[in-house]
């Protein structure tokens, strides 16, 4: 394993909807089984920041490049599942909305078209992840996750491109259904979902991620008795930060 290499700029979203009767529901996406980062894998909706997410954030005041990481969890959000997350107010045809973005038309044009305004602040930083399994995986990825509370009645479409399906399920759900062999978690996604599974509601959530500070993740192998695991650091809030290597879906 060699040292971090560096990554492309990603974003993703941990969207997560309050239930009277139990924990958080958390914004599900497959991936298409061909794509060839974590293809058929369940993750989180984001992607990579594009130059019009910088061009988005430069328009605003504070740090740009947070910014843009963050606008880029929006506009992923909506194009790959149909919700809007960090916006002020909803547009009223976002089924339109995603269209022309799928279309490759401008999201600060239709946002400003729509009446819409960019509210990232909305979105809670909770982690960033820059694996770096350069012999596994052709790109490597710098991933800041945040957390974001649905809006009322948000009911996820997969784009059926890049997302071939998306739910809502608990943390632990989700983790059964790896367990089970009936759904593919890569290693990053099973980390968080640990840690997810550990909230009762959103406020819990965004507690702990403002008690813990956001410092890079890369994983490194650790050789034991036993043989190999892979390991992050034990002070980022990660109820689990070991996984025996040969058992980690790692792309």
């Amino acid at each position: 394993m060699t040292g971090a290499a560096p990554g492309i700029p990603a974003a993703t979203v941990v969207v997560m909807r309050e239930r009277s009767d139990g924990p958080p529901e958390l914004l599900m996406v497959e991936r298409a089984k061909g794509m060839t980062f974590a293809g058929g894998a369940l993750v989180f909706p984001g992607g990579r920041v594009d130059p019009g997410d910088h061009a988005l954030a430069a328009l605003r005041d504070g740090d740009a490049d947070d910014d843009a990481h963050r606008i880029a969890a929006i506009r992923e959000t909506i194009e790959e599942v149909g919700i809007a997350i960090g916006l002020d107010p909803e547009p009223a045809e976002l089924a339109g909305l995603r269209a022309r973005l799928h279309a490759g038309e401008p999201f600060g044009a239709l946002l400003h078209e729509a009446g819409a305004a960019l509210a990232p602040e909305a979105l809670v930083p909770f982690a960033r992840w820059l694996p770096n399994f350069v012999e596994h995986a052709p790109r490597v990825f710098d991933t800041r996750f945040y957390l974001a509370l649905a809006p009322e009645g948000a009911e996820p479409v997969a784009d059926g491109g890049e997302s071939v399906h998306s739910f809502w399920a608990s943390a632990r759900d989700v983790l059964a259904m790896a367990d089970a062999g009936t759904a593919r978690i890569i290693y990053p996604t099973r980390r968080n979902l640990e840690r997810l599974a550990l909230f009762a509601s959103f406020a819990d959530a965004v507690a702990d991620a403002r008690s813990h500070p956001v410092r890079t993740i890369t994983p490194w192998v650790e050789k034991r008795a036993d043989g190999d695991y892979l390991c992050i650091a034990g002070d980022l809030g990660y109820p689990v930060t070991s996984q025996p290597f040969a058992s980690a879906m790692r792309g």
